[in-house]
């Protein structure tokens, strides 16, 4: 009852919306038929509401924010699903088109239902009363003044039904209407397949930070800890060195860390930590090599600067190779090749597999997927797997593509 009586609001509020173009055309139409009692001419009337109808719908085709005010009034008056309605104003053509049309069924058919509405009560008390006064009553024989007290009643009855079931049958139908005039239009499906791509890059990418940067971190600071308990007290001053290796490898996974969750906020003035690029390689070589890996790293080429994109993607594909040598060969020797030229840069990094490790690391492993998504994003390409008793991890990641 609640949703049927909140469609029959939503119809008298489109029959208002009709009143001013039903007004304008009742001044007109009588001109142009220059008909001599325009107030009395049913006719006329009659033809003032249907040229009423297209200047209605000329709101929703020409105003294109109309089409979010109609989607939200569907939305919440008269129950039909969010999912099945558009979103924002309609600009393009298609969704005018629509709109118009929208405006134009909800104005005419909530006119004939609001007419209905004011004019059958009084109409219906007419007939309910009327036959009760006396004038009625003598104007009758006597075994006939039962019949209308009978169906007086009655026809005021059937009158308010048919009003009350007019406006069911019209909340029905635009409830019908609202997502095929009201719906997505195609532009409005591309866009939203834009919008759902992009925030499913935006996770992919705060993903693949996370689990790169902090990643590395915990796996470095995990080893670290291990080797800095082992030999506390025969060597303290090793332990001691861990602990700096600790304490700073944690501040830099805080540090990328609030560089990630600032992606998340909505405010521009979010407070980050500088992006990592090779520049900071050193940096990140000896936090490794503190962890227990000998790293060598041979750097050729390199003359000219690197765009800030691959300079970034290229640190986080050896950072994740780095940490898949801590956490799956050991303490053992990771050789790094970065072979820069104008065109490209390429990038080899090579450990034996231990026996303790896993001889196949390529089966889901969410580093090496992340480490070929950076590739691919760049235009590039990347491998990883194990081959005569050494794992090695291979990118080639293209500079014209990316821009200087």
């Amino acid at each position: 009852m609640r949703l049927h009586a909140l469609r029959w609001a939503h119809l008298v509020i489109g029959g208002a919306m009709l009143m001013p173009s039903f007004m304008v055309a009742s001044v007109l139409v009588p001109m142009i038929m220059d008909s001599a009692d325009p107030d009395r001419d049913i006719a006329t009337q009659f033809i003032a509401f249907g040229a009423a109808l297209p200047l209605a719908g000329l709101v929703g085709l020409v105003v294109a924010p109309a089409r979010s005010l109609a989607v939200s009034a569907v939305r919440s008056i008269c129950g039909v699903p969010g999912e099945l309605l558009a979103d924002g104003p309609g600009y393009g053509w298609a969704a005018r088109w629509r709109t118009g049309l929208w405006f134009l069924a909800h104005n005419g058919v909530g006119g004939i239902v609001s007419g209905m509405s004011l004019a059958a009560p009084p109409a219906a008390v007419v007939l309910m009363v009327l036959p009760f006064a006396a004038p009625v009553q003598r104007g009758f024989p006597a075994w006939h003044r039962a019949v209308p007290g009978v169906l007086g009643p009655l026809a005021g009855l059937a009158l308010m039904l048919l009003v009350a079931g007019t406006a069911w049958g019209a909340g029905q139908l635009l409830a019908r209407l609202a997502p095929v005039l009201l719906g997505p239009v195609p532009a409005d499906r591309l866009a939203a397949a834009e919008r759902r791509a992009a925030d499913l890059a935006l996770r992919n990418r705060l993903a693949r930070e996370l689990h790169d940067s902090v990643g590395h971190a915990l796996s470095a600071v995990t080893l670290q800890a291990s080797a800095a308990r082992r030999v506390l007290d025969a060597d303290p001053e090793f332990a001691r060195q861990a602990l700096t290796a600790i304490e700073e490898t944690t501040r830099d996974a805080v540090a990328e860390l609030d560089t990630v969750l600032g992606l998340l906020r909505e405010d521009d003035t979010a407070c980050t930590a500088p992006v990592p690029t090779l520049d900071t390689l050193d940096a990140l070589l000896d936090r490794t090599r503190a962890a227990g890996l000998t790293v060598k790293a041979t750097i050729e080429g390199g003359g000219a600067a690197l765009p800030p994109v691959v300079s970034r993607e290229a640190y986080r594909i050896v950072q994740e190779g780095l940490s898949n040598a801590l956490r799956h060969a050991g303490q053992v020797t990771v050789r790094l090749q970065l072979h820069i030229t104008d065109d490209e840069l390429t990038l080899v990094m090579e450990n034996p597999v231990t026996e303790s490790g896993p001889a196949d690391r390529t089966g889901g492993g969410l580093g090496l997927r992340g480490i070929g998504e950076r590739a691919r994003l760049l235009g590039g390409e990347a491998e990883a797997g194990a081959h005569d008793g050494v794992w090695r991890l291979t990118a080639g990641l293209p500079i014209a593509k990316a821009g200087r």
